[in-house]
């Protein structure tokens, strides 16, 4: 079948699988080169298309970039949530909350390279992706917070925003050390290891 007859259907795969395809070609690109250092050609022929078919479906890197944040914010919270309404307690759901962070981001190096490096190269990035899905995912954590903070379980003389900022902060810098480090080992199970301290704290009881 020609191209010109396809069907409205058939015509939606071929563009999600064409955009796909550019996106995560985009992700190794960016993860082996640098997003400054790479260009929208380099991503074509990681993705095997010709230059001026990705700008059939971004108008440019940076669009690139955005889209790809945005997928995979929209992805993951979108999980998060279906997880956490099987779930009952603030304090599992914080456990989960956490797995989830470390097992998606170690299932894929490349992608993890790009969300704790690339998307952080210039402060007007890190203020742009701040107000997109990051800002939901933060309130996330703070709500659940705030629920545990109602069921008695958490401190109430804390702030929520401030306690979910830290536990983020504290998951983050797992990412970034496992990514560094010159050591092959297994991420996820760091959720543990933070949710240790995050729960117990570090004074002898």
């Amino acid at each position: 079948m020609s191209r010109s007859t396809r069907t409205n259907g058939e015509a939606r795969v071929f563009v999600a699988d064409k955009r796909e395809a550019i996106l995560r070609a985009a992700i190794k690109v960016f993860a082996g080169k640098g997003y400054f250092n790479s260009k929208v050609a380099d991503i074509a022929k990681e993705a095997g298309i010709a230059d001026g078919t990705v700008y059939l479906y971004f108008k440019s890197k940076d669009e690139i970039l955005h889209s790809f944040f945005d997928r995979a914010m929209e992805d993951f919270i979108a999980e998060g949530k279906k997880q956490l309404a099987e779930i009952e307690g603030a304090q599992e759901k914080l456990r989960r909350i956490a797995q989830l962070h470390l097992e998606r981001l170690g299932a894929d190096r490349e992608l993890a390279i790009v969300f704790q490096v690339e998307l952080r190269g210039s402060t007007k990035f890190m203020q742009e992706f701040s107000a997109a899905g990051f800002g939901e995912y933060l309130d996330i954590i703070r709500e659940t917070i705030a629920d545990g903070q109602k069921q008695g379980v958490f401190r109430k003389d804390l702030k929520p925003v401030v306690v979910a900022k830290i536990l983020y902060g504290a998951l983050d810098e797992m990412v970034t050390n496992w990514i560094l480090s010159q050591k092959s080992y297994p991420l996820a199970p760091m959720a543990d290891e933070v949710l240790k301290v995050f729960f117990g704290g570090v004074l002898q009881k």
